[in-house]
């Protein structure tokens, strides 16, 4: 097998795995916003990551090499993990990146992936705006409370699920905007788009 048969295989592959990511993104300044946002809850994600991975090697060191165990450690390390999580779910759901079976997604025309991707964004969105009041009355129990190794007030922790919640809203509505434009513009559009780039 040539160079060139191996590459547009790889670009086959890779093109089935992103028939979503077909539908065009929002332009203009909401586009810039989300991609904006995009960037700095990826930073904050990959923030807590770092943090979770240095946490959990000061534990491992602290057993071995240390005549005590850092009992902080593990608190942190969870509540590094739940905000890394909800800051990367949204943007994650953004770039249509969540575990999906694609049983019928490739045999989708151009505005059958819009209305999928409308149909899944609505779904998200009502399903965020029945749970978010409900996590906003979650985080408000933490007020009371403080974790039992950090002295860290709960509420702080708790927020993690509105953070999550709040993030998958505002991307299930930019995600609805984005699906029904491509449905309302078709292809055309987004050919012609392609070839001015």
């Amino acid at each position: 097998m040539s160079e060139q048969e191996t590459d547009t295989q790889q670009q086959d592959i890779q093109e089935s795995l992103e028939i979503l990511n077909r539908v065009p993104r929002l332009g203009g300044p909401i586009g810039r916003l989300a991609d904006g946002l995009d960037r700095i809850l990826l930073l904050l994600a990959v923030i807590a990551l770092v943090g979770l991975s240095l946490t959990v090697l000061l534990q491992v060191a602290s057993r071995l090499f240390l005549p005590i165990t850092l009992s902080w450690t593990e608190e942190l390390t969870r509540y590094l993990f739940i905000y890394m999580v909800a800051l990367g779910a949204g943007v994650v759901q953004h770039r249509n990146r969540h575990v999906n079976v694609e049983l019928f997604h490739g045999w989708l025309g151009f505005r059958g992936r819009a209305a999928y991707l409308v149909l899944i964004s609505a779904i998200t969105f009502v399903f965020t705006i029945l749970v978010l009041p409900n996590a906003w009355q979650f985080a408000q129990i933490g007020a009371f409370q403080t974790s039992p190794t950090l002295r860290i007030p709960m509420l702080y922790i708790f927020l993690s699920s509105v953070v999550l919640f709040g993030s998958l809203l505002l991307y299930s509505l930019i995600g609805l905007a984005e699906g029904i434009i491509a449905m309302i513009r078709g292809e055309r559009a987004e050919t012609t788009r392609q070839e001015a780039l």
